[in-house]
């Protein structure tokens, strides 16, 4: 009897297989390696993206507005084409903002959150003409001083600290307690100064969590959102002319995990906003997404450089690992460590023969990418391929870890 393994998570479809290679848009990655000339590498399938985005387009209300969320992959050959996809885009830093420029990006397409934006950032983003979501009082006091000093008008909006989470998210942006926005009683008091100090108003950005698979969650929550948009607009007395309802869609990772129903959230959505009256009937409102939009596009490839045995386990080592893939090693927020999807890129259609623990190279028992899964036998110079790579993988590791230095990066 063949051996199972624990499970591995889905891998995500639009993949193919050409002669039993892992094959994006018909090129096996054996090719794509080699046109990039080493591995590690991760790829990133441009037809995926466009899929993606075309889903969301389909599936959500006409008024509603797409940003991408640069956070998820900064990589900028993915952000120049995304561009040419999306409404807007979201950044966190000033590095991000830069990224953007570098590639053509109009700067009032952007929004910028984040606490801890440093005077210079904020001065980069007002001179340019980016929204900048401010995350508290002191920071749209800067802002404010900081215009006046560049005689530049700021395009402000306020970041909630809404009273309620976002449920089944795996990282939780409100509700209580946080570093991040403005709790949501002081909200109007501020909205009413920074109108009044003739800022260009942009209104509110709430974000409430993110990477969540509970559809019903993700309709109650944007429902909450927009309920709380529009009161915190009349308590303030304030037009609200442009709200981002943040993001919380999530994409499956582990075994179990099935995907939203993007129909059923969008379908929600248009109802609410159909029912909003006419003060609202100027608003602008948006979703920010990241994974959502580029996690299922990437692939992240390693070879096999060692196949060994210990106690009668096999290792397949890599060249690969957690300086590369940290989430995908279970070292970046998971409790519990689950396997993500993994397979052997050259071994692509083979069917399972053994019991495997795919790890990589570095000096650290935490370096490990696939825990004693299921997988046909392979040997040195296999190519083994890790799914949901396109976000948060490369920017998100830690590459200069004991010195191997970042992976190479491709958009096909």
């Amino acid at each position: 009897m063949k051996p199972a393994g624990k499970p591995l998570g889905p891998i995500p479809p639009g993949w193919g297989c050409v002669d039993g290679v892992l094959a994006v848009d018909g090129v096996p990655v054996t090719d794509l390696v080699a046109r990039a000339g080493d591995t590690p590498l991760f790829v990133y399938a441009t037809s995926l993206l466009d899929a993606r985005v075309a889903q969301l387009r389909a599936a959500m209300p006409a008024r509603l507005a797409l940003h991408y969320a640069v956070k998820a992959n900064p990589y900028s050959p993915l952000v120049a084409h995304m561009a040419g996809l999306v409404d807007g885009f979201d950044i966190a830093s000033g590095g991000e903002l830069a990224i953007l420029r570098g590639v053509g990006i109009d700067p009032r397409r952007v929004s910028f959150a984040g606490p801890g934006k440093r005077d210079r950032e904020l001065e980069a983003a007002i001179a340019a003409g980016v929204t900048l979501n401010c995350e508290s009082e002191g920071e749209a006091d800067r802002a404010l001083a900081i215009g006046q000093r560049l005689g530049v008008t700021p395009r402000l909006a306020i970041r909630v600290n809404p009273d309620f989470d976002l449920k089944g998210s795996g990282m939780k942006m409100g509700g209580g307690a946080k570093p991040f926005g403005i709790d949501a009683v002081r909200v109007p008091a501020l909205a009413r100064r920074l109108v009044a100090a003739g800022v260009d108003w942009r209104g509110f950005h709430i974000f409430a969590g993110s990477q969540s698979l509970d559809s019903a969650a993700v309709i109650e929550t944007q429902s909450q959102t927009v309920a709380l948009a529009l009161r915190l607009a009349a308590e303030a007395g304030v037009p609200l002319p442009h709200c981002n309802l943040g993001g919380g869609m999530g994409i499956p990772y582990f075994p179990g995990d099935t995907p939203v129903d993007l129909a059923a959230i969008g379908a929600a959505l248009g109802e609410r906003l159909d029912a909003l009256g006419p003060d609202a009937a100027d608003t602008q409102f948006c979703v920010e997404l990241g994974r959502y939009l580029v996690g299922e596009a990437g692939v992240y490839l390693c070879r096999v450089v060692d196949r060994k045995e210990s106690h009668g386990e096999v290792y397949l080592v890599t060249d690969g690992g957690l300086h590369h893939q940290l989430a995908a090693s279970g070292n970046f927020g998971t409790v519990v460590r689950r396997n993500y999807p993994v397979a052997i890129a050259t071994r692509f259609a083979a069917e399972v023969e053994e019991e495997a623990s795919i790890v990589g190279c570095l000096c650290t028992p935490l370096d490990r990418l696939a825990d004693k899964a299921g997988f046909p036998r392979a040997e040195p110079g296999d190519l083994v391929a890790v799914f949901c790579a396109g976000a948060y993988g490369a920017s998100a590791s830690p590459s200069a870890f004991l010195g191997q230095g970042p992976a190479l990066e491709m958009l096909v």
